[in-house]
C-alpha cells in the first residue's frame, strides 16, 4: 500500500513515513497543498494522510477536490492536524474523511488507524473494478486487460478510460473531462486531452471505435460499437 502525505512540517511527515515504512508500507511525501494535489490526482496513492493548515490549498480544499473527481473519490484519507477544535473535526468528517487525529499523536495509534483504513479500503475493493467486456480496469492497481491482455495505460490513460466506460452512452463534454483528469480546464488542457484520445485509442486497438467524437460537445463510449 502507498501512502502520500502531505505535511508542511519535514520532522513531522518524516516521523509518519519511518513508522508507517516499519509496517512494509511505501510513502510518500508533499510538503504544500498545490504539490499534494498534484500528486494525489496524478499518482492516485493508495491513501493520504492531510494536515489541515498547508501553504498554497489548505487540506480541506484538498479533500473536497478528491470528491469532487471520479479517479480520487474513493481514496481513503486521514485528517493529522494541530486544529484540535470539535468544530474542525466535525467540519473534516462531515465532507467524508475516513478519520481524523490531532497533533500531538501517537505514532502507534496513527499506525492502528492506518491498518484500519487498509482493513477498509480492501472491503471497498470490489467496487473499484471497472468492466466492459471484453476490457477490465482495476483501480486497485491501475492494471487493465482487454480479453486477460494486458494494457500498458498512463496513469492519464486509465483514469480516462476509466470515467468514459463508467459514463457509458453519455456524451461528456471536452470540460468535465478537463476537470476530471486535469483538475481545471483551458485551451492548452484542450489540446493534451485529445492527445490523450488519441494514444488511448491506438493502444485500444480494435476496441477504439468504441470511443466516439461528438463534434463541437466531446467524447462517449459505447461498448456495442465493437465486438
Amino acid at each position: 500500500m502507498h501512502i502520500l502525505i502531505v505535511e508542511d512540517d519535514d520532522d513531522i511527515a518524516d516521523l509518519v513515513a519511518y513508522n508507517l515504512e516499519r509496517q512494509g508500507w511505501t510513502t510518500s511525501h508533499a510538503a504544500d497543498g498545490n504539490e499534494g494535489w498534484e500528486q494525489i490526482r496524478t499518482k492516485l496513492p493508495d491513501m493520504v494522510i492531510l494536515d489541515i493548515m498547508l501553504p498554497g490549498m489548505d487540506g480541506l480544499s484538498i479533500f473536497r477536490a478528491m470528491k469532487e473527481h471520479e479517479a480520487t473519490k474513493d481514496i481513503p484519507a486521514l485528517f493529522l492536524t494541530a486544529r484540535a477544535q470539535l468544530e474542525d473535526k466535525l467540519e473534516g468528517l462531515q465532507l467524508g474523511a475516513d478519520d481524523y487525529m490531532t497533533k500531538p499523536f501517537s505514532t502507534k495509534e496513527l499506525v492502528l488507524r492506518v491498518r484500519n483504513l487498509q482493513a477498509r479500503l480492501r472491503s471497498r475493493a470490489s467496487r473499484l473494478i471497472v468492466r466492459s467486456a471484453p476490457l477490465v480496469l482495476d483501480k486497485n492497481t491501475l492494471r487493465a486487460t482487454a480479453a486477460g491482455e494486458s494494457l500498458e495505460l498512463t496513469p492519464t490513460e486509465f483514469k480516462l478510460l476509466a470515467c468514459l466506460i463508467e459514463r457509458e452512452g453519455r456524451v461528456q463534454n471536452r470540460y468535465d473531462l478537463q476537470q476530471e483528469l486535469f483538475g481545471y480546464a483551458d485551451t492548452t488542457q484542450s489540446r493534451a486531452l485529445d492527445t490523450h484520445i488519441k494514444r488511448l485509442r491506438q493502444k485500444l486497438g480494435p476496441l477504439a471505435e468504441r470511443i466516439s467524437t461528438e463534434r463541437g460537445v466531446g467524447y462517449v463510449y459505447r461498448s456495442g460499437a465493437s465486438a
